[in-house]
């Protein structure tokens, strides 16, 4: 098992991602790390998964950790100012040309297009796109009508030139005011849909502590 760490865009608290690859390899699992104390510390999560991984210096006790790891991609998790980050994307990629890949990710809403970062992902130089598929109930999956997030993820999928894209959602109830899918309807609903893109990439969860609590991840790792 591997594990990713990307440093989002702008900081929320003491935000990093982590990647729980599955066993499988047909779909990784994201999980948001760093909003809630209860999650334990990163340096246990680094030591036991970290292939590659970066971190703020004001993570403690990892920081020591984390200078010794290496800053490989930026994550845009966009929810205020002003949609300037095409242009930071372009100047981002531009330090891959030295031989190092940086890579990018985004968390969108799920209503398209995001205002914010519309801009940005259509230059197509996003390698991850973690759709936030809660919180916005005009696109989120609802098995009595599933229709509006199939058009959802139809959208985004087609219209944005990225490379991979995934499902975000809350790991559990508590973790968003709405969007929560169980874990049997995602296996059984809305996996099968969303694995025939090729884009498909896997699933986003948020957070590290609600899903150490729901044990969502453990329970989908092998469907996704």
């Amino acid at each position: 098992m591997a594990v990713k760490f990307l440093s989002p865009l702008p900081f929320h608290a003491l935000l990093i991602l982590f990647t729980l690859f599955t066993a499988s390899q047909a779909g990784d699992i994201v999980v948001y790390w760093g909003q809630n104390g209860g999650e334990g510390k990163l340096i246990d999560d680094a030591r036991a998964k970290a292939s590659r991984f970066c971190c703020r210096s004001e993570v403690e006790p990892g920081a020591t950790l984390c200078r010794a790891a290496v800053l490989d991609g930026i994550d845009f998790d966009i929810e205020q100012g002003e949609p300037h980050y095409a242009a930071l994307a372009r100047r981002l990629v531009e330090r891959s040309k030295g031989g190092k890949k940086v890579y990018l990710a985004a968390a969108p809403q799920c209503p398209f297009p995001d205002q914010k970062l519309n801009g940005a992902l259509s230059t197509g130089l996003f390698d991850f796109v973690w759709i936030q598929f809660y919180n916005n109930p005009q696109c989120e999956y609802d098995t009595n009508n599933p229709n509006s997030f199939k058009g959802s993820w139809t959208k985004w999928v087609q219209s944005i030139p990225a490379q991979k894209f995934f499902v975000g959602l809350p790991a559990s109830k508590a973790a968003a005011s709405n969007g929560y899918i169980p874990k049997e309807v995602l296996i059984n609903q809305v996996l099968p849909f969303v694995k025939g893109s090729s884009k498909y990439g896997g699933i986003m969860l948020w957070d590290r502590f609600n899903d150490l609590n729901s044990k969502y991840s453990d329970a989908v790792r092998g469907s996704v």
